[in-house]
């Protein structure tokens, strides 16, 4: 494989924010695209992005900043999306730039909502490119935690073990570690469930249960993954490994989880609506659940956890009443 290969970052939330700083610690030059142009005006003078994680401060000699897709996609080889899949096609609508060629991994956690897949089959499917040509890069992993240079593991999957290699050398450093997978499918889609059964984890909160009932939530929770992803793609995988059961705990318990905090608000009596505008942040696993839900109406796995959470951010069931019929449930 060619050395010296350009990245793109393609976003610029928290953890757009945090791969950047991860980049820019082993390579000598980014493309980085973001919408908002006050956001990259900032970055240029003050060198810090002013809404996410702005303790981070930049070398922008090495920052090639954007707010034209289309530009970062042509200054890389190898583009690495962090954006919210509610707002993917959206900002795809815009590329004129040809994706051939490129390796394309994934750092969004979520499934893109207008084709019901996860963002490497979305990009596979619609954009026909070959599937050794996408990657995930999942945690567990909190934005803020890399912000603080705290150590932090990150898991690369990619059917080509060389490029997953190459994005793991350039992601590592004192502080991050990185370990490789071929499970492209499993970790993405444990990536964008984790997010559910965090807002179940933060649902109970909101209601008062305590630490004894989220214990027993979290480990009913990674065997219903287990269930939920064999059905979708099997293969031999230890569900017990970080990027599965790992990436769980830390965002159902930890208080950097935006999915857990939208969860609890919903417990405390917030309604859908109001819970989101109170956040500055996209709770993915908002979107995340009506998708699951869904695709699972086909693929028919026990899933009591997600039904439970899709019934009250969807249908808008009484979130204590549902969390005493799930508790039946559990064992």
């Amino acid at each position: 494989m060619a050395e010296n290969l350009k990245f793109a970052v393609i976003g610029g939330g928290s953890w757009a924010t945090a791969i950047a700083k991860m980049l820019c610690a082993n390579v000598q030059e980014i493309a980085w695209y973001m919408r908002n142009e006050a956001a990259i005006e900032h970055i240029k003078v003050e060198k810090h992005n002013p809404n996410y994680l702005s303790s981070v401060e930049f070398d922008t000699n090495k920052l090639r900043l954007t707010h034209d897709i289309n530009e970062a996609v042509a200054f890389a080889d190898y583009l690495i999306f962090a954006i919210p899949s509610a707002f993917l096609e959206t900002e795809l609508a815009n590329l004129t730039t040809s994706l051939e060629n490129k390796i394309i991994f994934s750092a969004i956690k979520g499934i893109v909502p207008e084709t019901s897949l996860i963002v490497g089959e979305h990009f596979h499917v619609n954009y026909n490119i070959p599937y050794d040509n996408i990657g995930v890069i999942t945690g567990p992993c909190h934005a803020e935690e890399v912000a603080l240079e705290r150590l932090s593991y990150l898991t690369i999957a990619c059917g080509d073990a060389e490029k997953a290699a190459y994005v793991a050398a350039n992601l590592s450093s004192n502080y991050i570690k990185t370990k490789i997978t071929d499970d492209i499918i499993g970790t993405e889609y444990a990536a964008m469930l984790k997010n559910i059964y965090a807002v179940a984890a933060g649902i109970a909160h909101g209601l008062g249960y305590g630490d004894n009932f989220q214990s027993v939530l979290m480990s009913n929770a990674i065997r219903e993954m287990k269930k939920f992803i064999k059905k979708v793609h099997k293969m031999k995988r230890n569900i017990n490994d970080s990027a599965y059961l790992g990436d769980l705990l830390v965002t159902g318990y930890s208080v950097f989880s935006r999915n857990r905090m939208f969860g609890n608000m919903i417990g405390k009596g917030y309604t859908v609506k109001s819970a989101m505008m109170e956040m500055s942040m996209v709770a993915e696993g908002y979107y995340a659940t009506k998708s699951a839900y869904q695709l699972n109406q086909g693929y028919g796995a026990s899933t009591p956890i997600i039904d439970a959470v899709y019934s009250i951010l969807y249908e808008g069931k009484n979130a204590k009443k549902v969390f005493k019929n799930l508790t039946d449930q559990l064992d």
